[in-house]
């Protein structure tokens, strides 16, 4: 079936990248085992879970292999925890190491990978375990339920879903850490330590705060889960600390009530957002209609979770 031969072009891909690199680095010895390691996480052992599938698709006996495939799931989170420690190996073994180098620039230039570059192909497994997802849902949507392999591709294609629901969650944990790292350097002074310590970032930028006399100002604002932080730029002739922001204030959103003041209508002439605090109101403007309107969403989004979480709290007590 179709089907069965997606998943088969699915396992001879990632065999033509375990040829290519993995199995002649290891015999090379051009990287150290554990240099290895870290490059590749457990690419060897999904392929060899993937191998081993192969021949019970091609004789049509799919819940069987399934079944048997499904216990080596967990190879996939493992290998998407990795992935950031696998990239940063990557990268410094590019800059340092002239032997890896110059192999990994011969082996890009195979024409099975299409110019594809090492950083690229890399996530190759998530990206197949994604197909997986697709194609044996498919299996299963596609097969009657007197037929004895209903139940093992039932259950295999609920596993193989939760297995990349799971992956793309620590994806999304990754990119955050990444984010948060990026804005606490941004952050100078004493009392930007620790402050994004377990936070999860939503977006950031420019906005005018206006106050109830004299001319808007500008302010960097950084939008967490559970707060807005607005912060001040340092001089630029700061000996130190130029380039970095001084915060000024932190907003919980569980205390927020958010506003349109205007800048309903689309036009170009952006907007203006009231923030309602127990003990301040916030008067934030753009002049970027769309801008306005992402902060807008942003910002109810962060809202209504605070407060829905707040409510459950409550609820449970």
């Amino acid at each position: 079936t179709t089907t069965v031969a997606c998943l088969t072009s699915v396992i001879i891909s990632l065999t033509i990248h375990i040829q290519y690199f993995l199995r002649i680095l290891k015999a090379k010895g051009t990287l150290r085992p554990p240099e290895l390691q870290t490059l590749f996480g457990t690419w060897e052992l999904i392929y060899a879970a993937s191998l081993e599938l192969l021949p019970y698709l091609e004789e049509g006996q799919w819940g069987l292999g399934l079944q048997g495939f499904c216990p080596h799931l967990e190879l996939y989170a493992q290998f998407a925890a990795n992935a950031e420690r696998s990239q940063t190996t990557l990268q410094a073994q590019l800059k340092k190491n002239k032997r890896f180098r110059r192999f990994v620039k011969l082996q890009e230039g195979r024409p099975e990978f299409r110019g594809l570059q090492l950083q690229d192909l890399l996530p190759l497994p998530l990206q197949r375990l994604q197909q997986y997802e697709n194609l044996v849902v498919a299996l299963a949507e596609n097969t009657v339920p007197n037929s004895p392999d209903y139940q093992q591709l039932t259950r295999a294609a609920r596993l193989v879903s939760e297995t990349a629901q799971k992956v793309h969650a620590i994806g999304q944990s990754q990119k955050n850490d990444q984010h948060l790292l990026r804005v606490q350097a941004l952050l100078s002074g004493r009392k930007a330590k620790g402050l994004t310590s377990g936070r999860w970032f939503l977006r950031q930028g420019w906005l005018l705060v206006v106050p109830p006399t004299g001319e808007p100002r500008p302010r960097m604002f950084f939008l967490f889960s559970d707060v807005l932080l607005m912060a001040k730029p340092r001089p630029p002739l700061h000996l130190l600390k130029s380039g970095t922001f001084v915060c000024r204030a932190l907003y919980p959103m569980s205390q927020c009530h958010l506003s349109r003041v205007f800048g309903h209508s689309g036009g170009p002439c952006g907007g203006l957002l009231s923030l309602s605090f127990p003990h301040e109101k916030l008067l934030l403007m753009s002049t970027d209609q769309e801008e306005l309107s992402q902060w807008h969403h942003s910002l109810t989004l962060a809202i209504r979770s605070q407060k829905s979480s707040t409510h459950r709290s409550v609820t449970a007590t």
